[in-house]
């Protein structure tokens, strides 16, 4: 018994403790940058693939950034040839609710799988000496010159459904149940009606 008690008063300490420390990250005055990396493949002509690179950056936080820089400069010269745009750029600023959005293209004619690092942004907090980074998040293997066929759109929805249908069925009946359920009939309600 003892042993739940003091079981008890750790959990209600950390709960507590959690609940003071996310109240205080949620009161500072700081910018939350979020970037989001996306990279489509298109096969120009034999033997080259052009890399459409595209990378969104928002700042979801309560302060404007500063000297914001975007760097992604995982793309291995070996593999890839910068075809237009560059693969670092800045801003001044990045105000709050504001998005900014860099792309870049590359091409290549080496047939591999390639696994792209998350691109890095940089920015300045007035209330910070040190630059602050962030994360873009990370691309699925680039499949470079491959010879399976692009799948399409329908091929993707049957391997979803033959994968998901089942799971989507049974939520589809638990919900319908408990509708039914919840509201009450129509004939239910005409009949009371008639009897008074």
């Amino acid at each position: 018994m003892a042993k739940l008690t003091m079981m008890n008063s750790i959990l209600s300490i950390l709960i507590l403790m959690i609940v003071i420390s996310s109240s205080a990250i949620a009161s500072t005055d700081s910018p939350f940058i979020v970037a989001h990396k996306k990279a489509t493949l298109n096969r120009l002509k034999s033997g080259f693939e052009k890399v459409s690179v595209s990378i969104d950056i928002y700042n979801q936080g309560s302060a404007t950034a500063y000297d914001v820089s975007l760097t992604d400069d995982g793309w291995t010269p070996e593999i890839f040839n910068l075809i237009s745009g560059n693969t670092s750029t800045s801003w001044e600023r990045l105000d709050v609710g504001a998005a900014l959005s860099h792309t870049f293209e590359l091409e290549s004619n080496v047939k591999t799988e390639f696994h792209s690092k998350p691109a890095v942004v940089t920015f300045r907090v007035p209330t910070k000496a040190a630059l602050q980074e962030a994360y873009s998040t990370p691309l699925l293997p680039l499949e470079i010159l491959s010879d399976k066929p692009r799948e399409s759109t329908l091929g993707l929805a049957k391997k979803l459904l033959a994968k998901y249908g089942s799971l989507v069925s049974v939520i589809s009946i638990v919900v319908l149940f408990v509708y039914l359920v919840a509201t009450p009939s129509k004939s239910g309600a005409k009949g009371s009606k008639k009897k008074r």
